[in-house]
């Protein structure tokens, strides 16, 4: 049997989805900026999909700008702002938890002239909002915080977030990574908001290669790849029609079959959690009272006390179980210690930490399955451990 529990990293396209893209790529194959028909019959299925995800988050179609993937959209929200509002000031804030592709624009913002602040988080991945309310500044122009962190499943209480950071500084521009979140917890950008959020296909059984970007009504952001004009200017170069309609037949189904994925995920990650927390010197992260109802509902973290994860991880692959480390990614910056250290960590429990991810077509049996196999390999890799 198998096992794949790393649907936080990568989802399997469903058959909808591969089927509408081999239509595109076998049949309407034009050239969506092209002024025939057959150009017209690729851009409708462009408009289609910005329908269908418009649809999901209750926006107009017109706030969606698509994107080559999630770090693309991270990339053009934060370096966009930046560049748009570089006059008003130049001090943003993000978190220590975010993922690479929001730390890394950062990076590259800081040293281009710009100050970023890095806000802490509590041991079950939470934000303080009076924390977040004292680092803004006059020239703060922008605020960007993960909706769902992709290492702990913690989700962070964004209307809250926005709705405090408004009323400090009404003009500042609120991002929301939600690559995480998109089809597993409610999201409603419009109703907190947001100013721009980020999407990643992938990660809700759509192609890779794909996203969007969700922009408000009047928020300002500069484009930062030129050249034939298309998504209106935004994001120039010849869209990718099999995957953006593959991205939106996705959006469609996952939102159609919303509730009965939820709660089927929320099942087996009860099972997942119940297994685990009874091994000696496992540790479930953010999640002190062992629901599954706890956080996003596909995500669990836990560390095994005197277990490598990297060796766990290569052991569980030997028997069809495949999961991921839940060590954050590695960053050069000072400051910025990363999701498992920023929420207490010791060093160790952090190198001894997976991630075990679900997604709409995980079953109880792969739970169980995954379960017995760790248990099988705890005990036999302590006894060779070597600390």
């Amino acid at each position: 049997m198998q096992a794949y529990l790393d649907n936080a990293a990568t989802t399997k396209v469903i058959p909808e989805v591969r089927d509408i893209m081999l239509k595109v790529m076998e049949t309407d194959y034009a050239n969506p900026s092209s002024k025939h028909t057959k150009g017209m019959e690729a851009e409708q299925y462009i408009s289609d999909a910005r329908e269908i995800i418009a649809g999901t988050l209750k926006c107009d179609s017109h706030n969606i700008i698509f994107t080559s993937g999630g770090t693309e959209a991270n990339n053009q929200a934060l370096i966009g702002t930046a560049l748009a509002h570089s006059r008003k000031g130049r001090h943003i804030i993000s978190t220590v938890f975010e993922h690479a592709s929001v730390h890394e624009p950062l990076i590259f913002l800081e040293k281009t002239g710009y100050e970023v602040t890095y806000l802490p988080v509590n041991k079950d991945g939470g934000i303080e909002v009076e924390k977040l309310c004292e680092e803004i500044r006059d020239d703060t122009i922008l605020i960007s915080v993960m909706l769902v962190n992709n290492e702990i499943g913690s989700i962070s209480d964004i209307e809250n977030l926005v709705k405090a950071a408004k009323e400090v500084k009404p003009d500042v521009v609120f991002h929301v990574d939600a690559i995480q979140g998109y089809a597993k917890v409610g999201i409603y950008p419009g109703k907190w908001n947001v100013d721009l959020m980020s999407v990643s296909g992938h990660k809700f059984h759509g192609p890779k290669g794909t996203g969007f970007l969700y922009a408000a009504d009047n928020v300002k952001i500069n484009p930062y790849i030129y050249g034939g004009g298309q998504e209106k200017g935004m994001r120039s170069g010849t869209e990718n029609v099999p995957g953006i309609a593959g991205m939106g037949k996705a959006a469609e189904i996952m939102h159609k079959n919303y509730a009965e994925n939820i709660s089927n995920m929320r099942k087996i990650k009860q099972i997942l959690i119940d297994s685990l927390r009874n091994i000696d010197g496992a540790h479930i992260n953010a999640n002190p009272t062992y629901s599954a109802d706890t956080g996003a509902p596909h995500i669990v973290s836990v560390s095994f006390e005197n277990v490598k994860s990297e060796v766990l991880l290569h052991a569980l692959a030997a028997d069809g179980v495949y999961v991921s480390s839940g060590s954050a990614c590695s960053s050069n910056h000072p400051g910025l210690s990363g999701t498992l250290k920023a929420i207490g960590l010791s060093s160790k429990l952090v190198d001894s930490t997976i991630r075990l991810s679900l997604s709409s077509l995980s079953t109880q049996d792969e739970a169980v399955y995954a379960a017995d196999m760790i248990k099988k390999h705890i005990p036999i890799l302590r006894k060779f451990r070597s600390y």
